[in-house]
């Protein structure tokens, strides 16, 4: 069978129709440093090309399967919350079954991300979408997960082609299914390294791409728990991520601090944690240890792979479109004979380093410990940058991600709460923490702590003032819930409703609120000390 690969990247799709004996006549790709890897690991001197601008005489004839994987950025929600240019994204989908209608192929498959699935569903289904006039190409769609087909990551996409979807559901399960523990272990074998996934053997010298680099520093794994464990909108995430279970989606973004970075507890240093190697993330991609990234950076190679579509899963649709069933697959083992180094090692890229300095107006936002409600509600210690000064102030939000809501903590609350009798002799006898609070704080400013988060003084930073705040809501907390009897709580409650309301609308997230009101009175009370002390003024007298 004869092939063609549409925006063939760096040959995930090529990899996988070649090992099942399917010859790829030729790939279209965009991405010079995509096209050296595509030229590096499967010969050719394939050249940069706009397939949007594809002409359709110019292709090959007798093409018994298209294959290919448009740009999926437009339709990810990865893209400013999923607000990507959906008319920009649907020209390359439009390009892909163009080439299908006049190429008029046996089988054709496309890839994209899960959202995908409805855009090709309407417009194939609505007169006047400009893919409707494709709806004859028999397409079946649905959203596969490739950890159920062999690929060591949860990794969810949309599969788009006219192979009955039972005859690729069907090798669901065959394959063995590597966790990520057995990738980041089997890698790091000290002579021969077997390939977890497809079982091919290398000596340790020969195995590529496996620089390590700087372990996170102590920000930096703060930042990440944080992202990860305690994320004030998303749910939570293990940290570090588990070797026992399947890895969580390799992205082609990720730096040393972000939620979607896969960060491991280091195998030889165990106190010591990282992201991965350029190798372990192509393994957990499916590509065998065989295969060379051709790019002139950690972060190009990164990249490349984090787009790729895992072989893993197309060498299944090569088997399918042959009419090979399930039952005749023999593990991906069984072509391990056909994986070899190609002539040309990549270049060695050195990871990234930690940041040195960063930008002076460097954001700060951490959510406050001991006051963390999981998603929908808040209290966060943030920097807001005005002219030449920073400002440092505590925030309180809540409410669902479509209407967020903010609590002015300018001490009105605290005013109040001391007309009552138990609120007013809590806040007398925190006396002593706060004032030992404020002076912890007094060893810097808002500027000096500003320097510190952005690397150009040492000195007293903002997550040190995260735990000095979340420290007096915990002493406060403790002693509140060892003093109230129910009717205060049931005051504090229609209280704390009440001033979640006082703009004329209805609370929202009202159940949450009322469950957790001693615990947001604490933080407001907390927020309001904090943000009217005169530690934030110091230093604008000074000046």
């Amino acid at each position: 069978m004869r092939a063609i690969d549409l925006y063939s990247g760096i040959g995930g799709w090529s990899l996988g129709l070649r090992l099942a004996g399917v010859e790829v006549v030729t790939s279209y790709e965009w991405w010079q440093p995509a096209i050296d890897t595509h030229n590096g690991n499967h010969g050719g001197d394939l050249k940069p090309v706009d397939i949007r601008k594809l002409t359709l005489a110019d292709l090959p004839s007798d093409i018994d399967i298209v294959v290919g994987s448009p740009p999926c950025t437009e339709f990810s929600y990865a893209n400013r919350g999923g607000r990507g240019d959906l008319l920009e994204g649907l020209k390359d989908l439009v390009k892909f079954f163009e080439v299908v209608d006049h190429l008029k192929p046996r089988f054709w498959a496309m890839e994209n991300v899960p959202r995908v699935v409805e855009v090709v569903r309407q417009g194939m289904a609505t007169p006047g979408h400009a893919l409707y006039r494709f709806r004859h190409l028999g397409a079946e769609i649905d959203v596969f997960d490739f950890s159920e087909y062999g690929a060591p990551q949860a990794r969810r996409r949309c599969i788009a082609t006219n192979i009955p979807l039972d005859d690729l559901k069907a090798f669901k399960g065959r394959a063995k299914q590597p966790t990520l523990g057995d990738v980041v272990h089997g890698l790091a074998k000290p002579r021969r390294v077997v390939d977890p996934v497809w079982g091919v053997t290398l000596s340790r010298r020969d195995l590529t791409e496996m620089e390590v680099e700087q372990p996170l520093n102590a920000e930096e794994l703060r930042m990440n728990r944080e992202a990860k464990e305690y994320h004030p909108v998303y749910n939570n995430m293990s940290f570090p991520d588990r070797m026992d279970e399947r890895a969580r989606t390799v992205t082609a973004t990720c730096t040393r601090v972000s939620r979607e970075s896969i960060v491991i507890q280091d195998p030889k240093e165990l106190t010591m944690y990282r992201r991965l190697t350029i190798r372990e993330r192509a393994c957990l991609q499916g590509f065998p240890i065989t295969y060379q990234f051709f790019a002139k950076s950690f972060s190009e190679k990164a990249k490349m792979v984090g787009n790729a579509i895992p072989p893993t899963f197309t060498y299944l649709v090569a088997l399918a479109a042959q009419g090979v069933s399930a039952e005749g697959f023999d593990g991906f083992e069984a072509v391990s004979g056909e994986l070899r180094l190609p002539d040309r090692q990549a270049p060695v890229t050195l990871p990234d380093r930690e940041g040195r300095t960063y930008p002076a107006a460097r954001g700060f936002r951490a959510a406050l410990p001991g006051l963390r409600f999981k998603s929908g509600m808040r209290f966060e210690l943030a920097n807001v940058m005005a002219n030449a000064d920073v400002e440092w102030c505590v925030r309180f939000f809540f409410g669902p991600s479509k209407d967020i809501r903010q609590i002015e903590l300018d001490g009105s609350v605290t005013q109040e709460m001391r007309r009552s009798p138990l609120l007013a002799s809590v806040l007398k006898s925190m006396h002593a923490a706060f004032s030992k609070a404020e002076r912890a704080l007094a060893v810097s400013t808002p500027s000096g702590l500003q320097s510190s988060w952005t690397r150009r003084a040492e000195g007293l930073g903002p997550y040190g003032v995260v735990d000095i705040l979340g420290g007096l809501a915990e002493e406060m907390l403790s002693q509140l819930d060892a003093d109230i009897d129910d009717d205060e709580r049931a005051r504090i409650a229609g209280y704390i409703l009440a001033v979640a309301g006082d703009d004329g609308r209805k609370p929202v997230g009202r159940s949450k609120l009322e469950k957790n009101a001693l615990s947001v009175l604490v933080g407001i009370l907390v927020g309001e000390w904090f943000n009217n002390l005169s530690w934030h003024v110091h230093h604008k007298v000074a000046a």
